[in-house]
C-alpha cells in the first residue's frame, strides 16, 4: 500500500503566506465560536448572522433607516444583533425609552468609559469613579449665566476669525462649503474653550491642529468600535502628537481659559501629577466632543439653506428685525450684540438647525447591561444578557412619516407653530416625550448641546448678516453613513459655495 507523505504540502503551508492563510482562517473560526449565539427563554428575536464578529455591521452602514425599519416589520419594536462583535438589543419604541433611561442596572459610564479609553486612551476613568463624578460637575458650567459668559468669548472669537480677512471680501471668494464650516468652527470654539493663543505663528499652529484633529476624528468609528489603533495607518502617532500638544504645559500656552477648562484642569491636576500625558488625552476628548458634532451640524445648515433661497430670504428677514428692534445698525466690523434671550427669539434660525439636526444625526445612545436582568416593557418583559448593550436608535423617530411629513425633505420651519416653536408631535395618536433626540437622552444628554447651537446660531447671524452667499454646485449631496451609530453623518461629497461682503 502506498504511504502518505507531507513533503508535497509541508514546504506550502509552512511558507508565509500558508502560515497567514492559516493564522486567518483560525481567527474566523475563534470568532465565529465566539460570537455564535443561540435564543434563550425570555429574550428578544435574535437577528442571524452569518458573518462573524461584523455581523449585520455592512448592512447597517449601507442604509441605517432601511436596514432598521426591515427589522422592524420583520422581529417588532425590540430584537438583539450582532454589530461589531457586541450584541445589540435595540429598543424601537418611542413609548419604551423610560424604561432604559431608569433602569439602574443598564450603565452609560461602562460604555463610554469603554469608549475613552479605545479612543483618546483616558485610563483612568475606568478604574476611578470618583474623579469621573467630579468632572461631571464641569458641565454646569456649559449652562445658565456661565453660557452667556461663553456668548462673549464666541463673539471675540468671530472677530479673530473674521474681522482680518474675510471682512476685506468686498468681491466674490469661492470656497468648499463644508471645508470651510470645519475650519471656522474649529477655530472659534478652539478660541473660545482653551482662548487666546500666546504664539507668534498662531495661524500656522491653529491650522496644523485642526489638519490633525480631523485626521484623527475621521477614525473615530473604527476607534470606538474597538478597531486596534495599530491597523489605522498614523493615527497613533497623530493622536500622541495631539494629545501632547494639550499637555499641562502647552495648555499654559493659551490665554484666557474658559470656567470648564479652568475647573477641569484643577481636577487633573488632583489625580494626576502635572507631567502626566493622560490629562492631555482628557483635553483632547473635550475639544473633540466640542468640535466633531458641531462642524457637520453648521455644514448641512448652510448647505439646506442655500439650496433654499425661501428660507435664506425668511431668516435675514427676522435677524434685520430683531436688529431693528433693538435699536442695533450694521457698521464696521461685528458692531451688533444679542443676548442670549434676543438669539432664543429667533424662532426660525433654531428651526432650521434642528431640522439639520433631524435630517443628519444618526447618533444611538446606548447602555450597558451589567448583570443578566428582566427589563419589564409595556407591552412585554424581555430577558437580557450579561455583558451586551441596549441600544435607542432615534433617526427611525426622525425619519418616521406618522410624525414628520415627507421626513426626507428639508423643511425649515417644520418645527414652528403659530409663531412660535413647535413642541407637539404624535405617534398612534399619542403625544411624544422623545421626538428629535439628535443630543441622546437621560444621563448620556450631550452636556455641551446649549454651546454647539449657541455656536451654530451666532455664526450663522454673522453670515446672514454680513455676506453675501451663493452655492454654486447646486447638487445633491448624500449622507455618508460611515459613522452611523455616531453623531452627526458627514456628507459624501463637498460642494463650492461664495462669498462676499455685502456693499
Amino acid at each position: 500500500m502506498g504511504r502518505f507523505s507531507p513533503e508535497p504540502w509541508l514546504p506550502q503551508l509552512l511558507s508565509p503566506r500558508g502560515l497567514a492563510l492559516a493564522a486567518a482562517l483560525l481567527l474566523l473560526l475563534f470568532l465565529f465560536l465566539r460570537t455564535r449565539r443561540t435564543r434563550k427563554p425570555g429574550e428578544p428575536p435574535l437577528v442571524k448572522s452569518w458573518l462573524p464578529f461584523i455581523g449585520e455591521a455592512l448592512k447597517l452602514q449601507k442604509d441605517p433607516i432601511g436596514f432598521m425599519t426591515t427589522l422592524q416589520k420583520q422581529y417588532g419594536d425590540i430584537f438583539t444583533v450582532l454589530l461589531g462583535g457586541k450584541y445589540i438589543t435595540f429598543i424601537l419604541d418611542p413609548f419604551q425609552y423610560q424604561s432604559v433611561i431608569k433602569n439602574q442596572k443598564l450603565s452609560f459610564r461602562g460604555f463610554s468609559n469603554k469608549v475613552l479609553l479605545r479612543v483618546f486612551s483616558i485610563k483612568k476613568l475606568v478604574e476611578d469613579d470618583a474623579m469621573n463624578d467630579e468632572l461631571h460637575t464641569c458641565y454646569q458650567l456649559l449652562q445658565g449665566r456661565h453660557l452667556d459668559m461663553l456668548m462673549e468669548n464666541i463673539m471675540q472669537s468671530l472677530k479673530q476669525v473674521f474681522e482680518p480677512q474675510l471682512l476685506k471680501t468686498t468681491s466674490w471668494h469661492t470656497e468648499s462649503l463644508f471645508t470651510f464650516c470645519n475650519s471656522v468652527i474649529f477655530e472659534m470654539t478652539l478660541t473660545t474653550v482653551y482662548g487666546s493663543i500666546l504664539l507668534g505663528h498662531r495661524k500656522t499652529f491653529i491650522t496644523e491642529l485642526k489638519d490633525d484633529f480631523f485626521k484623527f476624528d475621521g477614525k473615530f468609528t473604527q476607534l470606538a468600535s474597538g478597531m486596534p489603533i495599530e491597523l489605522l495607518g498614523n493615527i497613533k502617532s497623530i493622536r500622541l502628537k495631539l494629545i501632547k500638544l494639550l499637555t499641562t504645559e502647552n495648555l499654559a500656552k493659551f490665554q484666557g481659559w474658559s470656567e470648564v477648562v479652568q475647573r477641569r484642569q484643577d481636577i487633573l491636576e488632583k489625580y494626576y501629577l502635572p507631567q502626566d500625558i493622560e490629562i492631555g488625552a482628557h483635553h483632547l476628548g473635550l475639544l473633540w466632543a466640542s468640535v466633531a458634532n458641531t462642524a457637520p451640524t453648521m455644514s448641512w445648515t448652510m448647505y439646506y439653506l442655500l439650496r433654499n433661497p425661501e428660507a435664506m430670504a425668511v431668516l435675514r428677514d427676522e435677524i434685520d428685525h430683531l436688529l431693528q428692534s433693538t435699536g442695533q445698525k450694521k457698521g464696521p466690523g461685528f458692531s451688533i450684540h444679542l443676548t442670549r434671550e434676543q438669539l432664543d427669539s429667533l424662532v426660525y434660525l433654531e428651526s432650521t438647525i434642528l431640522e439639520s439636526l433631524r435630517l443628519s444625526s444618526f447618533s444611538s445612545t446606548f447602555r450597558f447591561v451589567q448583570e443578566d436582568l428582566t427589563l419589564h416593557l409595556e407591552a412585554q418583559d424581555c430577558c437580557l444578557r450579561k455583558g451586551d448593550f441596549v441600544g435607542v436608535f432615534p433617526p427611525i423617530l426622525h425619519y418616521d412619516p406618522e410624525i414628520f411629513e415627507a421626513p426626507e425633505e428639508f423643511r425649515f420651519d417644520r418645527f414652528i407653530e403659530n409663531g412660535k416653536k413647535k413642541t407637539t408631535f404624535f405617534k398612534r395618536g399619542k403625544k411624544l416625550k422623545y421626538y428629535l433626540m439628535p443630543f441622546g437622552f437621560g444621563i448620556s444628554k450631550c452636556p455641551g448641546r446649549f454651546l454647539a447651537v449657541v455656536e451654530i446660531k451666532q455664526l450663522l447671524v454673522i453670515l446672514l448678516t454680513y455676506f453675501d452667499l451663493e452655492i454654486i454646485d447646486d447638487k445633491p449631496v448624500k449622507l455618508n453613513f460611515s459613522r452611523s451609530l455616531f453623531g452627526i453623518q458627514h456628507p459624501d461629497s463637498d460642494v463650492s459655495f461664495r462669498y462676499k461682503v455685502k456693499s
